[in-house]
This record gives C-alpha cells, sequence and structure tokens, in this order.
C-alpha cells in the first residue's frame, strides 16, 4: 500500500463520512411500530421499525432472499416481512420464517447486519461501527437537550451536496451578513471583520473579533467520542418572543457522496408559560422566517461543484472551516490506518 493510495483512502472516508459515530437519520415520529421505514447512511439502505413494546431495530434494507428492500414490506409481531416473497427477519437480521416453505433452511441464519440505534430529543440515532469501535460509545447529547431550562423544536431537511459543505457552513460565521443580509434575525451588523479561534475541552469556538450579538457571529464545535455536534446563537429582537437568544444545535448526517440530511434544533431559554408562548409564536409566525435563511444555504450548497475544495482559496476568515477539516481528517487517517493493519494481520 503506497502513501499515494492511503491518502486517497483517508480523502474517501471524510467524503463519505467517519465510521464510529451516532448520526441522526430520522424524526422519531416517522418510526412506528405498524410499518417500517427507509433511509439511507453513508450510502447504506436501512429499514427501522419499533417493535410491540416501542423498541427501536434497524437492519440493512435487503431481503436475504432476492435483495428486494424490506421498507416495502410489512410488520408481523414485531418483525419485518418483505412484501415480495414474505420472508420474515427480526431486529438482529435473522430469518424468523419463510411463510411459502416451512421449514426452510433460511430460518435461524443471521442475513443482514443490525445496527444499534436509539433515540433522544425527538430524533433517531444510529450508530456506525469502526474498527477502532465496535461497540457504540455513550451518545453524549448537547447541554441544551438534556436541560429543563430549554425548550426547542426539531427540523429536518435534505441538501443536495456533501455534507462537509455542510459542516463548513456552520464553522464559517463570517457568511451570516452576506447570505442571510435580508432576513429576519440576520440583516444587522458589519461587513468586515477578522475571526478568532480558541480550542475548548471537547473542539473548538469560532468567533467574529469585531462583533458579537448583532448577527451570525459564533459558532462553537463539540467533539466526543462517536458524536459531533455544532451550536451557535441567532440574535432575536423583542418582538420574537422571550427567551432571549434563539439557540441552534447541527447534526449533519452523509446520505451518500453527494447529499446530506441536516438536523436542527432550534432552542429557546424559557419556562412556564413563557415556554408554551413561545413555542406557539415560532409556530405560527417564526418558522417560515427561519426555512427561508436555510433555504438560502441549501441554494449556495447545492450550487457549488462536489470538488470545490480542490480550487478553493481560503483566507484568515476560513480558520473554523480548516479546523473542522483538520479533525475530520485526522480521525479518518486513524480509522483508515487501523484498518489496514488489520488487513496486514489476517
Amino acid at each position: 500500500m503506497t502513501a499515494i493510495d492511503k491518502k486517497a483512502l483517508i480523502e474517501e472516508r471524510v467524503n463519505t463520512g467517519l465510521l464510529g459515530q451516532w448520526y441522526p437519520v430520522a424524526k422519531s415520529v416517522e418510526i412506528k411500530s405498524t410499518r417500517p421505514h427507509g433511509v439511507m447512511l453513508m450510502g447504506q439502505k436501512l429499514v427501522l421499525w419499533r417493535g410491540a413494546d416501542g423498541a427501536l431495530k434497524c437492519i440493512e434494507d435487503f431481503c436475504p432472499h432476492r435483495g428486494a428492500p424490506l421498507s416495502l414490506g410489512e410488520i408481523h409481531e414485531g418483525n419485518v416481512g418483505c412484501r415480495y416473497h414474505g420472508v420474515i427477519v427480526d431486529g438482529e437480521g435473522v430469518v424468523v420464517r419463510v411463510p411459502a416453505m416451512p421449514e426452510c433452511a433460511l430460518e435461524g441464519r443471521k442475513a443482514v447486519k443490525s445496527y444499534h440505534v436509539t433515540e433522544h430529543s425527538d430524533a433517531v440515532f444510529v450508530y456506525v461501527p469502526s474498527v477502532t469501535q465496535p461497540e457504540p460509545p455513550e451518545l453524549v447529547m448537547p447541554t441544551e437537550l438534556v436541560s429543563d431550562e430549554w425548550t426547542g423544536l426539531l427540523c429536518t431537511a435534505v441538501w443536495e451536496s456533501n455534507y462537509r459543505y455542510a459542516i463548513d457552513n456552520l464553522a464559517d460565521p463570517m457568511h451570516g451578513c452576506y447570505l442571510h443580509s435580508e432576513s429576519f434575525t440576520l440583516a444587522y451588523g458589519s461587513k468586515q471583520d477578522l475571526m478568532r479561534l480558541d480550542k475548548t475541552e471537547h473542539g473548538f469556538h469560532i468567533t467574529r473579533v469585531g462583533q458579537v450579538g448583532d448577527n451570525f457571529d459564533w459558532s462553537e464545535f463539540v467533539v466526543h467520542p462517536g458524536t459531533m455536534y455544532c451550536f451557535l446563537d441567532i440574535p432575536y429582537p423583542p418582538a420574537a418572543g422571550p427567551g432571549g437568544n434563539m439557540r441552534i444545535i447541527g447534526y449533519a448526517t452523509p446520505i451518500d457522496a453527494t447529499t446530506t440530511k441536516v438536523f436542527f434544533w432550534r432552542m429557546r431559554k424559557v419556562e412556564g408559560v413563557a415556554r408554551d408562548a413561545w413555542r406557539f409564536l415560532y409556530r405560527a409566525v417564526l418558522e417560515n422566517n427561519h426555512w427561508n435563511v436555510l433555504e438560502q444555504d441549501r441554494v449556495m450548497l447545492e450550487g457549488m461543484p462536489d470538488d470545490a475544495r480542490k480550487r478553493e482559496m481560503l483566507y484568515q476568515h476560513d480558520i473554523g472551516v480548516s479546523r473542522i477539516r483538520q479533525i475530520l481528517t485526522r480521525a479518518a487517517k486513524e480509522q483508515i490506518e487501523a484498518e489496514l493493519a488489520q488487513v496486514a494481520a489476517e
């Protein structure tokens, strides 16, 4: 294995998504006990459903008989049945029954991969194992999502761009005063500044030097074993109701090399009657404004070529972008080296 080959493998891993990670794949309400739900994660088709007790199940979206998608099937006593020929598979990927042929040799065989799956804060997370971390570490959630002082609403969207562009976008506060200059909350602040990057215990904080609190002026990335997310604040005028600034918690899930699913929790620190008032105000008035901002991001990122990073010319404002890319590349390098070592030992 040459150095050039290894470098290409690392780049491919960064581009398709790191292993050894918990990724949000759907809203909790989308996964039911009455029908299976198909998703794509890092180019792999998965099917999710709930057992009779509400427990989540996740396996490859592949019938071991002929390869038909199990997500087009039905739920039978807590297992998923293929609509093509009726083969029934459980949440561990084991063939439970072949209705068309009793006592078929397929029964009892583990035939497809199963995945660890959990849910938190209205989202379902799937763990993709790696050589160095085959079993899932604890899913560490943002403080705001485990605190009673905050309330929020989850929104998701599919963008036809690599997940790296979505992450770069979050690490780039300076784009707010340009791309979102006509929005409800981001139409203020200077269009000139410098950026400062500070390391934190679990990641880094990137902020504008000259102003904080006028626009999308800072963001922070948090990296734990098995998970990575970003958070930032959007200044809110009094007309937007109680609770001060709105905090955004963001995840980017790679669907495949050219598509990502973004998960954004819109959070405010409000309690009691003020909490109910803000949630009503958000749904009734403010949500459409925030979707418009996300659409501006989506259109811009989808318009960029997949290989833009090969020609880009970064400058001082891009220190956050550079840092998150270094983190991803370092993690990918460790994974590829572990995989190559395993192959060499076999």
